[in-house]
């Protein structure tokens, strides 16, 4: 007899069959018990309260006046999420495959920045520190193992990512062209020193930016800037109208699928209905 495939997404990295790995394993990945809920809501607000705090110490009149309780605040969401990152290669069989898995590695660089700083204290790499400190800001990727919109929006992105690319390549051969022609037209005189800088030019027009720091000075290249402009507008819808399109697909696919009358084949009944709407017969 075969076993029934797991719908628990989780269950690959291999559940515990009992004892308090098992209870432990069910409030951290399972989130349809009380106890999941809010251990789920408890994280999300650490999560949000320790990006909170980078984004805090890095306004300078507020890291001057707070730095020392930031700092114990950085150390204190640090601890916590190390316990949470041991927690979760604890109750699982497989703890190499969650500390692999994407969710692993951004628990990983959540805490990782703050310990290599202990052992760097060298004032030559203060630079270098402050990178790795701002990679503390991974924190807030671990939202999106708690938000089901989250995973609809990636695998519609993931499912586009052929006519998105194909989109991209196109945009990309109108912005060359028309920067290419930009150049010609314009020239140095009036800024255009390169094809390069043309084409920043023609993606700064084309997505309606405009920074300002270049525009065209003959009427030529006017009329050039101006039908980019208004190109810009249907591009920017395009890759809108790709994901939507997936997206609405991707939920048609989960909706209750249409009720078919065994007798008139007839179709587009309620999810409800007992009788056909046409013949009278009664629905399967």
């Amino acid at each position: 007899m075969n076993t029934p495939l797991s719908t628990d997404p989780h269950d690959r990295l291999g559940k515990p069959a009992g004892g308090w790995r098992a209870r432990l394993y069910a409030i951290i990945f399972e989130s349809d018990t009380a106890k999941g809920r809010a251990f789920d809501l408890l994280l999300i607000g650490a999560i949000l309260l320790s990006v909170l705090v980078v984004v805090l110490a890095s306004v300078q009149p507020i890291a001057l006046h707070y730095s020392e309780e930031l700092e114990w605040a950085e150390w204190f969401f640090t601890i916590l999420f190390t316990i949470e990152y041991v927690a979760r290669c604890l109750c699982v069989r497989r703890p190499a495959l969650y500390a692999r898995s994407f969710f692993g590695v951004i628990d990983l660089m959540s805490i990782l920045p703050n310990y290599v700083a202990l052992f760097f204290p060298a004032a030559h790499v203060v630079l270098g520190l402050r990178i790795l400190r701002l990679l503390r800001i991974f924190r807030i990727l671990k939202l999106t193992l708690y938000i089901q919109e989250y995973s609809m929006l990636g695998d519609a992105l993931l499912a586009s990512r052929r006519k998105i690319f194909v989109f991209l390549s196109v945009v990309f051969l109108i912005v060359f062209l028309l920067g290419s022609v930009m150049y010609v037209v314009e020239g140095p005189e009036n800024g255009y020193t390169s094809i390069p800088v043309a084409v920043y030019w023609a993606i700064s027009t084309m997505t309606t930016v405009g920074f300002g720091d270049l525009v065209p000075k003959t009427d030529t290249g006017r009329t050039i800037a101006s039908f980019m402009m208004l190109l810009g507008w249907g591009i920017l819808a395009v890759p809108t109208g790709i994901i939507s399109s997936e997206i609405s697909h991707r939920r048609s696919q989960g909706a209750t699928p249409p009720r078919i009358c065994p007798h008139c084949l007839s179709g587009g009944h309620e999810p409800d209905a007992r009788y056909c709407k046409d013949c009278g017969g009664a629905l399967s």
